[in-house]
């Protein structure tokens, strides 16, 4: 197709070129050799007469036309990918899809297990890739890279649609073999105690409950950090430290481990999960679907206070 001598089916190849700023990268994503992405870059400089990518150092970087023709092709893909499927009647047991979902592992472990083992029974031909969080997972929503974010609400983007799943609290882990605690503990032992606590992405941030507890002007002495929170409860095993972990994830590991669960000497605002997706998939079909299963899995893991295995 060409509009104003301009061949529409560069569009997906300049979207590639732009977003990964390789030619090497681009080819992979669009599972075309590399000589056949060079003529495609070629020719959409001649069309644009701009270079669009220059060697920068060892880098590839966007001049600044093409950092102004980025997010503008990148939306007029969504939308294209958007009214395509939704013309289409969406059938689980027959669907073809992929869903890209980022969520920490807490999240895989209490609600995608189940969601996954309800895919299996009910859209076979549906795919998942879970990733866990990182710092540019705001980019990669805002690019349409992924499909669905769970995340807590403070983190949470206005820019797209989101909707609560479910509520969580909090709750301290020990060893059961710990000497320094009985069955509560009070806010200096609290503070005095050696922490094990969940930092994640690049550049380390805390927890939910780090950044309440810092808001609250709360401190506590971190000595050993994790990139994830099902490490946390093992961590503890066989030393006199404390972790702060879901309630729901205590309890699950509790059953396993040498552990005790005891109350946060403290009272922290619940834990709310939210899903968001790309306002671009708010009316697709199958993404409506998808959201409904997570809906009706959070809320029977709500209604009976751990995982639910169905």
């Amino acid at each position: 197709m060409r509009l104003g001598h301009f061949d529409m089916n560069l569009l997906v190849a300049l979207d590639a070129l732009l977003d990964t700023r390789s030619v090497t990268r681009a080819s992979e994503r669009l599972h075309i050799g590399a000589s056949a992405t060079s003529s495609a870059l070629g020719r959409l400089r001649e069309y644009f007469g701009d270079p669009l990518l220059m060697q920068v150092g060892r880098r590839m970087e966007l001049t600044p036309l093409g950092r102004s023709l980025a997010q503008p092709v990148r939306e007029i893909l969504l939308n294209v990918q958007s009214t395509v499927v939704a013309r289409l009647e969406f059938d689980p047991a027959q669907a073809r899809r992929n869903f890209v979902i980022r969520a920490s592992d807490y999240l895989t472990t209490v609600l995608l297990t189940n969601v996954v083992q309800r895919l299996q029974r009910e859209a076979p031909g549906i795919t998942l890739h879970i990733a866990n969080m990182a710092d540019d997972v705001p980019e990669q929503l805002d690019r349409g890279e992924v499909d669905l974010v769970i995340y807590p609400s403070i983190s949470v983007n206005p820019a797209h649609p989101s909707q609560a799943l479910f509520e969580e609290s909090f709750s301290c882990v020990v060893w059961k073999g710990n000497p320094l605690v009985g069955d509560t503990l009070s806010i200096e032992q609290y503070k005095e105690m050696g922490h094990v606590a969940a930092t994640f992405g690049d550049s380390r941030s805390v927890s939910f409950e780090g950044l309440v507890m810092a808001n609250l002007g709360m401190s506590r002495t971190v000595e050993v950090t994790t990139t994830n929170f099902n490490t946390l409860p093992q961590l503890v095993i066989g030393t006199t430290r404390i972790a702060t972990v879901m309630t729901r994830l205590a309890r699950i590991y509790a059953h396993y481990l040498p552990l005790r669960i005891l109350p946060l000497p403290m009272n922290l605002p619940p834990l709310v999960e939210m899903m968001q997706w790309h306002a671009i998939n708010t009316s697709d079909p199958a993404h409506i679907w998808m959201r409904r299963v997570l809906q009706e899995q959070a809320q029977m893991y709500a209604d009976a206070g751990t995982t639910v295995f169905v």
